[in-house]
């Protein structure tokens, strides 16, 4: 929730990109303190906390940028982001279980980190090819 409004509050003034740049980051960044569970509760903690700020922030973005598309397509692309979001995470729940079964906590963190990190540089990839986002016209702030 504490991501959630002020990445909502940065798309609608026009930084989208710029915060799903960050959402990007900290879900890779979440990654190492995560990697620490045998060490310490705190890191898994702090992991933990990054993760959540990470996912909330990008979703949040991410729905804040279909928003701004064509009206008539919203139920649609919301849809479609919805559908691929659930799929997502299926795979990420049957990936992750087969990982543990194969490595452990730590190959875990490293498949987390490894996708995360597949997703900035998606990210980082397509960022060019977008056009610029004006503020949106949504907010009075």
């Amino acid at each position: 929730a504490l991501a959630a409004a002020r990445a909502g509050h940065w798309a609608d003034r026009g930084w989208g990109q710029r915060t799903s740049a960050a959402a990007l980051a900290l879900l890779l960044l979440a990654w190492w303190p995560l990697s620490m569970l045998g060490h310490s509760l705190w890191m898994l903690l702090v992991g933990i906390v990054l993760l959540d700020l990470g996912g909330q922030a990008l979703h949040v973005t991410n729905q804040s940028l279909i928003f701004r598309s064509n009206a008539q397509l919203h139920s649609r692309l919301v849809s479609l982001y919805m559908l691929f979001y659930a799929v997502g995470s299926g795979l990420g729940a049957i990936g992750t279980t087969a990982t543990y079964a194969a490595a452990g906590w730590h190959g875990v963190c490293t498949l987390g980190a490894a996708v995360s990190l597949l997703a900035l540089v998606f990210w980082a990839v397509t960022v060019r090819s977008m056009p610029r986002a004006s503020p949106c016209a949504c907010t009075s702030n």
